[in-house]
């Protein structure tokens, strides 16, 4: 605890965001370069270095939080970067695109502003980048077993990492083209610039991890052949299953699934497509999906340039504050949040019939409906009550050229084969089920992340990578020095 009054005598404050104006003009990141390392010293000194962390309770990582605040604040570097990648991966990844779990259970916030964990940790990793203390990690030697992991998004490449660190061969095969899953396609680069996910591949592959681009298991690959090529397999395909919307004039053209509009625009950056197919420019756009993905489908169709962007959430408008009657801390509170989209959208007025933001509350899809060539003009509505059941006398319709469903998802995607091929058991709700050592049934294989917890945060699927790992090393060689942070059953701290 480098100051012990630092709680009561520093403000909280965050990583500031470039003018709205400015960022919404490109695609680099939302907040102002060089910003965060200047204050970020100061904020790890509110850390009150309890003895009871719950900011460890609540990240399932269990990141060593209290530790690296203190180096932080003594700038001490090197150290803070080896305590933070002794539980983490890929910290840079979690410092912009973790919703920060560990906040919100900081004993500082019983009554006050958290500590900016995820601004210290985000500076931590970039710092260490910059003063070159993280180079690759190759194993003393080789165990002679092999695995092959079928995935590259933030659980795949933790498991590969770590496997591979413990000397055993890895090679991590993926569908798409470019490593990195969601993290390449599904995440905007306004939110995780590309070179911080390049630079971890490179090391990656310095440490001996191969990767196999273009390639789908259960169909350019069958998945038997990968069984007797391989000592063991762990399925990290994430649950890309999208959840649909079952009303009238969805059949209407214009009418999207989230997954299918933003891939797209991030190939644009890429510099796969000079423009978006289904670009948002010059459209009416409603997004349906009160959730993270919604928010970065609202992100990307301001930038597009789009006539007026609308989010339907179909949860009523939450309140500033915490209610400890249903969200006692240190549980994640449903709070309200704005993001740097709904900032953007907010001040440039994307959407004037918005209640805030661009964001309808207690709102529900009744139908769509469209021109006489098939595609999608108008979004009907009907706001709900606390139980869902529609309030009468509130149906209206909002113009919607292009309509984008950000419902979430329910598992793996069945399509490619994988889950057939291999006889895999599933859960009622579509993902793999597994046993208490992260095992299928089917022997040697193993599945981890949102294929078989269901759709989380970044940091439970690092952690079910990590977690993993140390399955199937105990698995290949009868024990395993490699953490193991949480198990398969865990869920996050509720009330």
């Amino acid at each position: 605890m480098a100051d012990p009054k630092g709680f009561m005598t520093t403000p909280r404050e965050d990583w500031p965001r470039r003018p709205v104006e400015e960022r919404v003009r490109d695609w680099d990141e939302v907040y102002v370069p060089g910003a965060l390392l200047p204050i970020v010293s100061k904020q790890a000194d509110r850390c009150m270095d309890c003895g009871v962390p719950f900011c460890h309770e609540a990240c399932p990582l269990g990141n060593l939080i209290p530790e690296w605040n203190d180096l932080v604040s003594r700038e001490d570097w090197r150290a803070a970067s080896d305590r933070l990648h002794a539980t983490n991966n890929f910290p840079e990844f979690t410092g912009r695109l973790c919703p920060a779990p560990c906040e919100a259970g900081c004993v500082l916030a019983i009554n006050q502003p958290a500590v900016t964990i995820k601004n210290v940790e985000a500076a931590i990793a970039d710092r260490a980048w910059a003063d070159g203390l993280t180079p690759p990690r190759p194993p003393d030697r080789l165990s002679g077993k092999t695995v092959a992991v079928i995935g590259s998004g933030p659980t795949g490449l933790a498991a590969a990492q770590q496997l591979t660190r413990a000397g055993h061969t890895v090679a991590v095969y993926e569908k798409d083209d470019r490593i990195g899953g969601l993290m390449r396609y599904g995440i905007p680069s306004f939110k995780m610039e590309k070179h911080h996910l390049e630079r971890r591949i490179e090391q990656m592959r310095a440490e001996g991890t191969k990767f196999r681009t273009s390639t789908t298991i259960g169909r350019d690959v069958m998945a038997a052949d990968l069984r007797v090529r391989y000592d063991a397999v762990v399925i990290a395909t994430g649950a890309t299953e999208w959840r649909e919307l079952h009303v009238p004039g969805r059949e209407l053209t214009g009418i999207q699934q989230a997954m299918e509009y933003l891939p797209l625009a991030n190939r644009v950056g890429e510099g796969d497509l000079e423009s978006s197919p289904m670009s948002a420019a010059g459209k009416h756009v409603v997004i349906v999906g009160g959730g993270d993905t919604g928010a970065d489908c609202l992100g990307t169709a301001v930038r597009e340039g789009a006539a007026s962007v609308t989010q339907l959430d179909i949860y009523a408008q939450p309140g500033p504050e915490r209610d400890e009657d249903t969200d006692p801390w240190p549980t994640y509170p449903k709070i309200y949040r704005l993001s740097a989209a709904h900032e953007e959208a907010r001040d440039l007025e994307s959407a004037p019939a918005a209640d805030a933001d661009a964001r309808l509350f207690a709102a529900s899809t009744l139908r769509f409906t469209g021109d006489e060539t098939g595609h999608v003009r108008s979004l009907h509505l009907v706001e709900v009550d606390a139980r869902r059941r529609p309030v009468e006398g509130t149906a209206r319709a909002l113009p919607a050229d292009l309509v984008l469903l950000a419902l979430g998802f329910s598992g793996p995607d069945r399509e490619d084969g994988l889950v057939e091929q291999l006889g895999l058991t599933l859960e009622p709700r579509g993902t793999i089920a597994r046993d208490a050592d992260f095992a299928t049934n089917v022997p040697g294989v193993f599945a981890a992340g949102d294929a078989a917890r269901g759709q989380s945060l970044i940091v439970w699927a690092i952690a079910e990578g990590r977690a993993v790992a140390s399955a199937v090393d105990r698995h290949l060689t009868g024990s395993s020095r490699l953490p193991s942070p949480i198990g398969p059953y865990d869920r996050p701290m509720s009330s």
